[in-house]
């Protein structure tokens, strides 16, 4: 599928905001008045600025509060919803630390729980998309979850935390596209169960659907090399996982040792963030011979 620029900022910046929101949740770090503050502050930024960019990919972005009224039916409208009740429970329980130096532990622990539920939220998005058997899997929420739950622990300060964290994300990467790489095949989408001419024999494409391009070319059917796929996998896991890992467990570690290890990471998620969405094979791409 085509890689937007605002998506692809959306979920990886979304989810380093929820993760940090759920860490100080927990009360990690253990800071009050303007060091929290600064804190609550990066992840409002992230997580509002992530949410805020989504909506430059909307059709009519003047119309995205009514994305709010299909709570019922749709992850898009209970991902909202989940973002409001989150930043609305967290800011009430950064009042209580930044300015009263208090901890009002259950709404702590509620805005960590709705916070990790709105990334879910994000991720089932993408996960409900039967068409893209890439995406219609468990292994989308996890690896939504442990990219924000890393990514959390890392702007959080927890470097006990996010290193192990690291080297789980990275191998958890490395399952999902070997799952990933499967899904299609495994789906039994072909172009004969496409067009249902199945039953006629092998069938092939005589010619394109139309001369020119359309949405569903320009926003289903992205091609990218399997060398140059290749290529992104290596360079985004190694600097989503292994440098950062690397850089956070040296002896003369320090603040901006752990700036650095934190740009690498959030450049490394960005690239696969980017493959995340170039790789999906959706199955409309059948009716033009490509997927």
């Amino acid at each position: 599928m085509h890689p937007a620029p605002s998506i692809i900022f959306f979920t990886v910046f979304s989810g380093l905001g929820f993760g940090l929101l759920t860490f100080l949740g927990f009360g990690k770090p253990d800071y009050s008045g303007f060091t929290a503050f600064i804190f609550f502050l990066i992840a409002y930024v992230f997580a509002v600025g992530g949410l805020i960019s989504s909506t430059f990919h909307l059709g009519n972005p003047q119309r995205a509060l009514k994305a709010f009224s299909q709570w019922r039916t749709s992850w898009l409208s209970r991902e909202g919803c989940l973002a409001v009740a989150a930043l609305s429970v967290m800011g009430l329980y950064a009042i209580g630390v930044v300015f009263f130096d208090t901890r009002w532990t259950f709404l702590g622990l509620l805005g960590a729980a709705l916070s990790l539920a709105t990334v879910f939220g994000t991720s089932m998005i993408y996960t409900q998309i039967t068409t893209v058997p890439r995406w219609n899997h468990w292994s989308t929420p996890v690896l939504f979850l442990a990219y924000a739950i890393t990514g959390g622990a890392f702007l959080a300060g927890q470097t006990s935390i996010a290193a192990p964290l690291l080297l789980v994300l990275g191998v958890l990467q490395c399952i999902v596209w070997f799952i990933g790489d499967k899904q299609f095949a495994a789906s039994g989408s072909t172009i004969e169960t496409a067009t249902g001419l199945g039953d006629m024999g092998k069938v092939r494409m005589f010619e394109a659907p139309h001369s020119s391009k359309n949405y569903l070319m320009k926003e289903m059917v992205h091609v990218i090399g399997r060398k140059h796929a290749l290529k992104l996998r290596v360079i985004g896991l190694v600097f989503l996982s292994p440098l950062p890992y690397l850089l956070l467990t040296l002896p003369a570690f320090s603040h901006w040792i752990s700036l650095l290890a934190l740009l690498l990471h959030i450049a490394g998620a960005l690239t696969l963030r980017w493959l995340f969405f170039a790789e999906a094979e959706h199955t409309v791409g059948l009716y033009y011979g490509k997927r």
